[in-house]
């Protein structure tokens, strides 16, 4: 053959070569894209095997069936209320609009599991009568915002002791408190912290950084 007729040979071997490259990238990208496409349908179908289910009150473990699952706040400064969480019912909060200032209480009537709320008041007889009606076997729980302490007084103090707090003695001014004790319990409660108002290590002015408390009390706290 002449020397144009090798050239135009060439050029249709070449071309052929380029043609089978761009049908062997296509192809092979395309498989590609729809294998991801597959696995990608495949593991938004189960999304119940990658999320861990959630614990009550949003509680880093579960709890067993012989306890109660809580989770307690304290207030932050005199801005943000404390909140309670209970199996898994939110029953104090700023959002629910039942807090004040002072000590917010909660009462857990363990057989029944019926709830008595009472919240800053503004007279201490009337938290010592509040104190010496609740009956033996009840759980109570305390959460404090802004300022706990000042109207407290010894009897008082000394009915909280019996419920098994150990701070409550030195609670002072401004300082954080929260408590879950029981009314006939016979050891002090490991329930319970406490933070005091110290001007050189509060997280906020004036007042201490926020408490929170988590866990699984026993549905009867003796």
């Amino acid at each position: 053959p002449s020397i144009a007729g090798l050239i135009r040979i060439a050029a249709m071997l070449f071309s052929l070569g380029t043609a089978w490259l761009f049908v062997q990238t296509y192809f092979n990208t395309g498989w590609k894209v729809v294998s991801l496409r597959i696995q990608f349908t495949v593991c938004s179908s189960f999304p119940s095997e990658t999320q861990p289910l959630r614990n009550k009150c949003g509680n880093k473990k579960s709890c067993p069936e012989s306890t109660f699952a809580f989770k307690v706040s304290s207030g932050a400064a005199n801005v943000v209320g404390p909140s309670i969480c209970f199996e898994n019912m939110m029953i104090m909060s700023g959002v629910k609009n039942n807090i004040g200032r002072g000590l917010n209480i909660a009462l857990v009537n363990g057989d029944r599991t019926s709830l008595w709320i009472l919240f800053s008041l503004p007279d201490i007889k009337l938290l010592l009568d509040f104190l010496k009606a609740i009956k033996s076997g009840t759980i109570v729980i305390v959460a404090s915002y802004d300022d706990p302490a000042t109207k407290l007084n010894d009897e008082v103090r000394t009915l909280f002791t019996n419920l098994g707090s150990r701070h409550v003695s030195k609670l002072a001014f401004r300082d954080n408190w929260i408590f879950i004790g029981a009314k006939g319990l016979k050891d002090k409660s490991p329930y319970e912290q406490h933070l005091q108002n110290e001007a050189a290590k509060n997280k906020y002015e004036g007042w201490p950084e926020v408490l929170e408390m988590e866990g699984c009390v026993p549905k009867k706290m003796d």
